[in-house]
């Protein structure tokens, strides 16, 4: 979890950086028969609003994303920050990322924070007048689809960030999706769909092969609209 602001000199090194990292980049597992990242980006390019406020994508950027919900789902459009939070890495750690924080709000089975690097996990607001996850069923180890161009990552809500600051995921996530997933360097501006499904859980949290296999159902059963 962060709070992110852009100075003229970040945005500056961000231009002049990659906006992703083929060599590091590994494709999202998925299985034969699933759900295209058209599919899904098909079925949210609509927007029923369920927030009562706008969000931000950054600390000093205008709030203009609302929460949007539909067929079971709730999903928002904006950038991604990297989360490098939970136990430190070789990527993650003090040394690599000013922000850095050796927790997340929520653990794995074994007690242990969850590592940014190993997990695919995404991050949510915390609770307040502008939206409230909770009211949707959404918790800790709830299931996502992030899509990013024609890929699709799913992953479970792992952390909370500010209350009116969204768009953020773990470094596992971002490298998964092709983009850059330095803490301090990488991020994207825009781009990218998060849609989260309502009621869902995976048990034990870290369980990757479980959220895949959870994620690609109920995506298929949210464009099917059942």
């Amino acid at each position: 979890m962060r709070v992110r602001s852009w100075t003229l000199a970040a945005v500056f090194a961000a231009l002049l950086a990659p906006a992703a990292l083929p060599a590091l980049a590994q494709q999202p597992l998925q299985s034969e028969g699933a759900v295209a990242a058209a599919e899904l980006l098909a079925k949210a390019r609509g927007c029923v609003r369920v927030s009562k406020g706008l969000y931000r994508s950054d600390a000093r950027a205008r709030a203009v994303i609302p929460v949007c919900g539909f067929g079971g789902a709730v999903f928002w459009k904006a950038d991604m920050d990297i989360d490098c939070d939970g136990r430190p890495g070789t990527h993650c750690n003090r040394d690599t990322d000013p922000w850095f924080q050796p927790t997340t709000s929520y653990r794995q089975s074994d007690g242990r924070h969850l590592s940014a690097e190993q997990l695919p996990f995404i991050v949510v607001p915390v609770p307040s007048p502008i939206w409230d996850h909770r009211d949707h069923g959404i918790k800790g180890g709830s299931i996502a689809a992030v899509i990013y161009g024609d890929r699709v990552q799913y992953a479970v809500v792992g952390d909370t960030g500010p209350r009116n600051i969204i768009g953020e995921a773990s470094y596992a996530t971002a490298k998964a999706l092709g983009i850059n997933p330095h803490p301090r360097r990488g991020g994207t501006h825009s781009g990218v769909t998060y849609i989260l499904f309502e009621n869902s859980r995976v048990s034990p949290i870290e369980d990757k092969e479980a959220t895949l296999k959870r994620g690609e159902k109920l995506a298929r059963q949210f464009v099917r609209g059942r």
